[in-house]
């Protein structure tokens, strides 16, 4: 008699949106996700069909709830913004992501990013960047077939699939946008609003009182015109020719 195993239902596989790993060891690996996260968002806010997240669960195999990664920014071409808890890819139209960041912090060990290397390679990220605030340097993969492979020359590089600029100083990791706008923080897009808004009401105050002081010349004009009109009335109710004088 031979006894059939029964695989498990996929259906009631549970795929947890926690991995129970914080998003971040410190401060400044924080600032970076968020910063290259809502960059990369600011980026393709006008595209419906860019997804992008910071560090979401991505399971890759339906029925493997072990299998998966939580990139520390990731970005999706193909599918559509909105709402996830994790990544699911088999109800993604079985897009992975095609680009992906992660920020190495004290806490990371050689051991688990090789696997990260090898799990983005296998699902078919074409970009990976990681970069080390410490050291300040800016590690870069891009698929040639099946295989990640190493950029040579990451300063000046531009991603084939952002449109962004890789770029460095004194202070570290610089990226710019496809027109050469700079990557900016929240602070800084907010200080550069509130100056692009105060220089707009500056422009309408002057244009208000370029207006003002047009109307104040037409009625000044238009009492001069009233006055020698008068003039010209009462001359003429004398008896002279105004036009003879």
């Amino acid at each position: 008699m031979v006894t059939q195993l029964q695989s498990p239902d996929k259906s009631n596989i549970i795929y947890p949106d926690d991995n129970g790993e914080p998003m971040s060891d410190n401060t400044e690996q924080f600032r970076l996700i968020v910063w290259i996260k809502e960059n990369s968002e600011l980026l393709f806010a006008n595209e419906p069909n860019v997804f992008v997240a910071g560090d979401l669960l991505w399971y890759p195999v339906e029925g493997n709830n072990k299998l998966c990664q939580a990139p520390d920014v990731m970005v999706v071409f193909g599918r559509p913004k909105g709402y996830r808890g994790s990544y699911q890819q088999w109800n993604e139209d079985n897009i992975g992501s095609q680009v992906v960041f992660e920020i190495w912090s004290p806490g990371n060990r050689p051991a688990p990013m090789i696997q990260k290397f090898k799990f983005y390679e296998r699902y078919g990220v074409e970009e990976y960047y990681l970069y080390d605030p410490q050291t300040l340097e800016l590690t870069g993969w891009q698929r040639v077939e099946e295989e990640l492979e190493a950029i040579e020359q990451i300063d000046g590089w531009i991603s084939p699939r952002l449109g962004v600029r890789f770029g460095f100083s004194e202070t570290g990791l610089e990226m710019f946008g496809p027109s050469g706008e700079p990557f900016v923080s929240f602070v800084e897009l907010a200080q550069l609003r509130q100056q692009a808004e105060a220089r707009a009401q500056e422009a309408e105050e002057q244009a208000q009182n370029a207006q003002q002081r047009a109307t104040e010349a037409e009625t000044l004009l238009e009492q001069e015109r009233s006055r020698s009109q008068a003039l010209e009335l009462r001359l003429r109710e004398m008896g002279i020719d105004p036009n003879e004088l």
